[in-house]
């Protein structure tokens, strides 16, 4: 079967992608750390498991920036990134509403990217995957000779076995996937993954999903633990649990029939409007330092001048981040992000950005879930945000723990502040402090 391969700009950056299958509901798959779209059509199982679900579905698949055929040498990317990957996807596939199946190290991004549109996932399918990697993954508990056996034997198709035991005895299979390592990506790109990959962690936002939800995890997986897979199914509200036999990590190894049934009749069953007005989002409070007592010092109307000065600057600095201003509090800003990292980012230039108007801020980030109503917002993570800034020093950008976990990859630096109480939490919450 011939799919043909199409490119999209998300940024800077082309991603690859192949539409196959039916006209039935868009399935848009996430695959794991590496993939090569062409090469799975040459590998016989992967190649039927492809083409059942495009029995039922318009099944939309891309490499990820920097593996398979997309853009290679584009650094390591991270969450932020990789869901804008999804989202140009989407768009160029001309899908305004699709389920989405994560697979492996697809899961983590594909949760946050339900959990932060909400009204373009009909519905989140999991399987083979975690929503933190340190305990998951069974080759991440020897970090140090996960990395000596990629320098040793990357390409040459060994690893076979700790990623489907029931291929490796199959003849020519390890050939196969020798050939798909190498085309995949670099031996040193996989290294830099694996490093970023081994600090993810999303399981501060599973609350937030509200989609409908089917988690399926082989009960003995070589790969990633099924304890990973439950707890996905205990943490996502309502969602379905199903834990299959098998040791087989690889979706298309092993009893793919159950796995494919199991999901056409998700798609079948789930295909139901969601509430739109909570979504996960990433909040940033800023606040000028001194504000009252400088405005005191030189007057209303050489204090109006700065405000404005001050507005326009965190203003263009939200545009060029993506970020949607809220509302202005008097000589602070509360503004939403699609992605924690361009916050972070965002408050840092705005800190910048404002000390030639001899101002210092304070700012305060925390993604979760918000409550849109018509043009404001609400909800615990916008007080939390508050509340963040509050113990924010002059000139400081602090991030909770959430934030701090779902920037992996980004290259953003955090000093740790330690717990801190907040009001109207019931328990403290570890903070960080942004650092350039």
């Amino acid at each position: 079967m011939v799919v043909e391969t199409r490119y999209v700009t998300s940024g800077e950056v082309f991603v690859a992608y192949q539409i196959s299958g039916q006209d039935g509901p868009d399935l848009l798959m996430t695959p794991g750390f590496v993939s090569h779209l062409e090469l799975s059509w040459e590998n016989p199982n992967a190649a039927r498991f492809l083409n059942d679900l495009g029995s039922f579905s318009r099944l939309i698949r891309f490499d990820k920036r920097g593996t398979g055929l997309s853009d290679r040498g584009v650094g390591v990317p991270h969450l932020d990134e990789r869901i804008d990957d999804i989202r140009a996807v989407l768009d160029a596939a001309g899908s305004e509403r699709a389920y989405l199946f994560g697979v492996s190290e697809g899961g983590p991004m594909s949760i946050l990217f339900a959990a932060t549109y909400p009204e373009r996932v009909a519905g989140l399918i999991l399987f083979g995957t975690y929503a933190r990697t340190v305990g998951s993954s069974v080759p991440f508990d020897d970090f140090a000779g996960l990395e000596r056996d990629i320098r040793s034997n990357w390409g040459t198709g060994k690893s076979l076995p700790s990623f489907s035991p029931s291929a490796a005895a199959i003849p020519g299979a390890m050939e196969r996937f020798a050939k798909f390592e190498r085309s995949a990506a670099s031996p040193s790109d996989v290294i830099n993954l694996m490093r970023m990959n081994r600090e993810i962690d999303v399981t501060a936002i599973l609350p937030s999903i509200r989609v409908p939800t089917l988690v399926m995890h082989r009960r003995d997986d070589v790969r990633i633990r099924a304890l990973a897979g439950r707890e996905l199914g205990e943490r996502i509200s309502r969602a379905r649990y199903i834990e299959l036999p098998g040791s087989d990590h690889l979706a298309w190894s092993g009893d793919q029939d159950r796995l494919v049934e199991e999901i056409r009749q998700f798609m079948g069953v789930f295909a139901t409007a969601v509430d739109v007005d909570r979504v996960l989002s990433t909040v940033l409070f800023t606040d000028i330092v001194d504000s009252t007592r400088r405005a005191s010092l030189v007057g209303d109307r050489q204090w109006r001048s700065t405000l404005e000065a001050h507005h326009a600057a965190v203003r263009s600095e939200l545009e060029r981040h993506r970020g949607r201003e809220v509302k202005t509090t008097g000589d602070g800003f509360l503004a939403l992000f699609d992605g924690p990292a361009r916050a972070v980012r965002c408050a840092q230039r705005i800190v910048s950005a404002v000390r030639p108007l001899d101002l210092e801020v304070r700012a305060g980030v925390h993604t979760g879930e918000i409550e849109l109503m018509g043009d404001d917002v609400g909800g615990i993570a916008v007080h939390i945000a508050a509340r963040v800034a509050q113990h924010a020093k002059a000139s400081e950008v602090l991030a909770s723990s959430t934030v701090r976990d779902l920037v992996a990859g980004a290259g953003l630096k955090f000093v740790d502040q330690g717990p801190a109480e907040l009001k109207g939490l019931a328990e403290p919450m570890r903070l960080f402090a942004a650092v350039t």
